[in-house]
């Protein structure tokens, strides 16, 4: 049955709006938006629920649905609007992240402050007042659970015993939704070297664990391994100095750099051979699983999300332990690419492409 559905994101920018653009695009439902500028995170939490009633308050629509993200204080927004809110109105939740288990920079003010906890709370109070919860990763919900269950029992008392397995009975797995079809076989491959090509295609930032990355690539550099390189994603005003010595350190072995997008960010997937993973911070990783489905070969820590989305216990050889192990499986790749370009493993990746996930999307958003 076709549904009323009213999306409200605070922060409707990068990988959040592309995710609801394309949901919108597919959707059988009726959707409508609000949302405000992806930036200033911290305020968008703090504020974006009083800025999003007021234009919830104005609109003439009146929804079966609401659906907001983590970025909601949900609490705040439902008590703003409740005398426009009509009784039936689902209101459900999609978590992206979660503030228990991100990383802070340990200089970072909050932390330095101890008011980083807050921003976890604000996704507890969110959940609470939500009628579903959605997560996008297995590894997403239990460390939102885990990490609301440790700082309850840091309270005091009336420490809410109860809380996480009354979250717990609300919430589902809804992964998310990529248009992997997209990395089509048809586009044109920029680099064919004898050489492996090695990605990095993530966010210029700290929590992507740069340090890691290039003191890996430094280690096979030394032993004379041969590779080349492309440092693909965005790069932001303050950037890592990581990236700084990983430009000089690399100037010979970079082949491509920037924020790509379309045909020419897919050609430069698919003329990919080792996706080496170093990263702090993924609940999901949508870069990571484009990278997969147009053919590279992933190394990955035993972390995060990704024990579970590509299934450790069918291909443990994947998985890294320590620093050493990913120098070693790099090592291993590099002297077995013609091996390693034969295989594939994107029928990890084809199951959240939106083709397969669209119904389902609309079946549990709508019901």
């Amino acid at each position: 049955m076709k549904k009323k559905i009213l999306i409200v994101e605070p922060f409707f920018s990068g990988s959040h709006a592309s995710w609801l653009r394309q949901y919108v695009e597919r959707s059988a439902h009726d959707i409508e938006l609000l949302t405000m500028d992806g930036r200033f995170w911290k305020w968008r939490m703090y504020g974006g629920a009083y800025t999003m009633a007021d234009a919830f308050m104005a609109l003439d629509y009146v929804p079966d649905v609401i659906l907001t993200t983590d970025m909601m204080d949900l609490s705040t927004f439902v008590a703003l609007i409740r005398k426009k809110l009509q009784p039936t109105t689902q209101i459900k939740v999609y978590f992206h992240e979660n503030q228990f288990a991100y990383p802070w920079k340990e200089s970072a003010e909050d932390v330095k402050f101890k008011r980083d906890v807050h921003y976890g709370f604000t996704n507890y109070s969110t959940a609470a007042v939500a009628d579903q919860v959605l997560f996008n990763s297995a590894y997403n919900m239990n460390s939102f659970f885990a990490g609301l269950q440790d700082n309850l029992r840091r309270m005091p008392d009336y420490r809410h015993d109860h809380a996480v397995e009354d979250l717990r009975k609300k919430s589902i797995i809804l992964p998310i939704g990529i248009p992997l079809k997209k990395i089509h076989a048809s586009c044109q491959v920029p680099y064919y070297g004898k050489d492996p090509l090695i990605l990095w295609n993530h966010r210029w930032e700290h929590d992507k664990n740069p340090k890691d990355f290039f003191d890996a690539l430094r280690a096979i550099k030394a032993e004379g391994y041969p590779f080349k390189l492309a440092l693909l994603g965005d790069r932001y005003h303050r950037c890592p100095k990581e990236f700084e010595a990983g430009l000089r350190d690399f100037e010979n072995e970079i082949i491509k750099t920037g924020l790509l997008k379309g045909d020419e960010y897919a050609s430069w997937l698919r003329a990919s051979d080792i996706i080496p993973i170093t990263s702090n911070h993924d609940f999901f990783g949508i870069s990571i699983m484009e990278a997969v489905y147009a053919g590279s070969y992933p190394i990955l820590p035993n972390r995060l999300t990704y024990p579970d989305l590509y299934k450790i216990n069918d291909h443990p050889d994947l998985f890294y332990e320590t620093q050493q192990e990913l120098v070693d499986k790099l090592k291993y790749a590099i002297k077995h690419i013609h091996t390693i370009r034969k295989v594939t493993y994107n029928h990890l990746a084809q199951p959240y492409d939106w083709e397969n996930l669209i119904q389902i999307y609309d079946d549990t958003i709508g019901n």
